[in-house]
C-alpha cells in the first residue's frame, strides 16, 4: 500500500477534502483558500515544517481514516460498531424547524452548552459577507448554535479551527463531517489535549461535499451575482426544507431539494468523497442521519433523523439531553433499515476498494482504510463490478479528471 507522503501529493492527487488541518497544525501560516478546482486546499502547500508535515499525515483524510473502536455492543459490516440505533428529532419545535432534517446535532450542541459540558462548540456557519461560502465558527451559546444551524454542501475547513480550540484550554464539542472528527481522532495521538478536552464528536452522515461551482451555477441560474447575497441556505426550516437564495435588495430564488440533487452529474463532489471509506462516522460519538426510505425525500416532513451512538460517551449525551427536555428519542433502528434510508452509502461502502486500487493501478497514493472492513466488503462485489470500479478510476486518472494542479487561492 502506497500513501501519499507529502500534502503537496495528497493535493496534486485528488485526496484533499480541504479539512482545515493543515491550517490549524501551522497555526495559521498555511491557510485554506478557495483554489481553481473548486475547493478549499492549503497554501501554500510546501509550507511546512518537517514536522507539522509528518502530524498532519498521521491524520491527514486523504492519507488515513480509521475507525475510533469504541463500543461493541453491536456491529454490522456496512456501519461498524454501535450500541444504539433510532429515530431522534429536537425537542424544541422551532430547533426542528430550522435545523437540518430533525435538528439532532443542533439540539445536542445546544444540550452541551446548556448543561455545561462544553464551553464551545466548533463548528461551521455561512460567512455573514459571504453567505455562499463557509467558515469554522465556535458558539458558545445556545442561541448562537441555532443561529449558525443547517447543513453546508459546499467547501468547509472546520478543523481549521481546532488550534484555537485546543489553546483555549476548555471542554469543548466539535460538530462536522465523518472525514474531519477522523482525523481529530487520528490527530488525538500527536495532540494528547484532543482526547482531554473534546468531549463529544458528533457528524452527519455525509453524502459527500460539493465544489464552489454546484452553487455558482445555482446562482447563475437565478441571475445573482455573489456579491449580491444576503442568505444562502441549502436546507432546513423544513425537512428537506428548500434551497433559499435572498439579495440584498429583497429578491428571493428558491429551488427544491430534489430539484438541486436528483441529478448527481451535478454534485461536482470532490474526488476524495467518491473514494470515502466511512462516510458514516465510525470515530465520532454520535452520527446523525436522513432517514428517507429509498434514499430520497418525497415530500416535507416535521423532521426525524436516524441516530447512530458508537460510545458510552454518546449514550450518556443523549440520554441526559433527553431528560432535560431537549431531545426526544424515538423507535428503534436496524441495519438493515439504515441500508434502505442511505442506499448510496451502502453501494459506495461496496465499491470504495476496488476505486482505491484503481488510485494504485494508475500510480497513485491510496488511504489507508485499515480496520474499515472494505476488502471483505468489496468481496461482495462480481469480479466483473470490482474491476469495472477499478478500471473506471485508472481511466478518469489517465483522462486527467484526478490529478490537480499545485494549488494557489482564486478569486
Amino acid at each position: 500500500m502506497r500513501i501519499a507522503q507529502s500534502i503537496s501529493e495528497v493535493a496534486t492527487s485528488g485526496l484533499c477534502i480541504g479539512c482545515g488541518l493543515c491550517e490549524a497544525v501551522t497555526g495559521g501560516r498555511v491557510r485554506m483558500e478557495l483554489a481553481e478546482v473548486g475547493g478549499l486546499r492549503p497554501v501554500p502547500v510546501d509550507g511546512f515544517s518537517v514536522t507539522e508535515e509528518k502530524d498532519i499525515l498521521s491524520a491527514c483524510p486523504g492519507a488515513i481514516a480509521r475507525p475510533r473502536v469504541q463500543t461493541e455492543a453491536q456491529f454490522d459490516d456496512i456501519w461498524g460498531a454501535y450500541s444504539d440505533m433510532r429515530y431522534a428529532w429536537a425537542a424544541d419545535a422551532d430547533v426542528r424547524h430550522r435545523g437540518a432534517t430533525g435538528g439532532v446535532l443542533t439540539a445536542l450542541g445546544m444540550h452541551l452548552l446548556d448543561s455545561g459540558q462544553a464551553t464551545f462548540i466548533l463548528h461551521v456557519r455561512a460567512k455573514p459577507d459571504q453567505p455562499m461560502r463557509t467558515e469554522w465558527v465556535m458558539s458558545e451559546t445556545a442561541d448562537e448554535v441555532l443561529a449558525h444551524a443547517g447543513s453546508r454542501y459546499g467547501p468547509a475547513a472546520p478543523l481549521a479551527g481546532l488550534k484555537v480550540a485546543l489553546d483555549r484550554g476548555e471542554p469543548f464539542a466539535i460538530i462536522a463531517k465523518p472525514c474531519d472528527v477522523a482525523a481529530v481522532h487520528a490527530y488525538a495521538q500527536v495532540d494528547p489535549r484532543v482526547d482531554a478536552l473534546c468531549v463529544a464528536r458528533m457528524v452527519m452522515v455525509c453524502g459527500g461535499q460539493s465544489r464552489i461551482g454546484k452553487s455558482r451555477k445555482l446562482l447563475s441560474d437565478f441571475g445573482v451575482r455573489e456579491d449580491e447575497l444576503s442568505l444562502f441556505r441549502y436546507r432546513g426550516f423544513g425537512n428537506p426544507g428548500l434551497t433559499t437564495v435572498q439579495t440584498k435588495d429583497g429578491r428571493e430564488f428558491t429551488t427544491s431539494y430534489n430539484d438541486l440533487w436528483e441529478d448527481e452529474g451535478t454534485w461536482e463532489l470532490e474526488t476524495r468523497c467518491k473514494l470515502c471509506p466511512d462516510a458514516l462516522g465510525e470515530a465520532a460519538d454520535i452520527a446523525a442521519a436522513d432517514v428517507w426510505p429509498g434514499g430520497g425525500p418525497t415530500g416535507e416532513d416535521e423532521g426525524f433523523n436516524g441516530i447512530i451512538l458508537r460510545s458510552e460517551a454518546g449514550e450518556a449525551i443523549v440520554k441526559a439531553a433527553v431528560a432535560q427536555g431537549h431531545l426526544v428519542v424515538g423507535d428503534a433502528i436496524t441495519p438493515e433499515m439504515f441500508n434502505d434510508f442511505q442506499p448510496h452509502q451502502v453501494r459506495k461502502k461496496h465499491a470504495v476498494e476496488a476505486r482505491l486500487s484503481g488510485m494504485e493501478a494508475a500510480g497513485l497514493p491510496r488511504i489507508n482504510t485499515e480496520g474499515l472492513r472494505l476488502q471483505a466488503l468489496g468481496e461482495n462485489l462480481s469480479p466483473d463490478a470490482r474491476q469495472a470500479q477499478c478500471d473506471g478510476v485508472r481511466q478518469r486518472v489517465e483522462a486527467g479528471r484526478v490529478k490537480e494542479p499545485l494549488p494557489k487561492p482564486v478569486d
